[in-house]
């Protein structure tokens, strides 16, 4: 091999994105995971209660809605199969995360909204 040869291959090695940037990242798996989480607290209850009312009556609607919770067998999945352990743990994270946040705005807005009008 000569040298400009070899400088040409170093060349479009080091132009080529590396081997591990989206797959074995260390981070990808924990931030994809929290958004992951963020992102099903918030689109599948919405999604299913949207279904829903489109499928079948308010009432039926309301009865079915509490079916929502065996999406929760997705999360509990992930966190039983060792190769999606740390995916799912920071899924959970985000999830509970997102929940406290709505949980504690929606709190404080009904106190101060009652606060308020009395």
């Amino acid at each position: 091999m000569t040298a400009p040869e070899s400088t040409s291959q170093q060349d479009r090695e080091t132009q080529r994105a590396p081997d591990w940037w989206q797959r074995d990242h260390p981070h990808a798996a924990a931030i994809s995971g929290f958004f992951t989480g963020m992102l099903f607290v918030t689109v599948v209850p919405g999604g299913f209660a949207g279904v829903l009312r489109l499928l079948v009556g308010h009432e039926t609607a309301e009865e079915l809605f509490p079916f929502v919770l065996l999406a929760l067998v997705v999360p509990m999945g992930l966190l039983a199969s060792p190769r999606t352990r740390r995916f799912g743990t920071y899924m959970v994270i985000g999830m509970v995360l997102s929940a406290l946040v709505v949980v504690s705005v929606a709190s404080l807005v009904l106190y101060f909204m009652v606060r308020r009008d009395s």
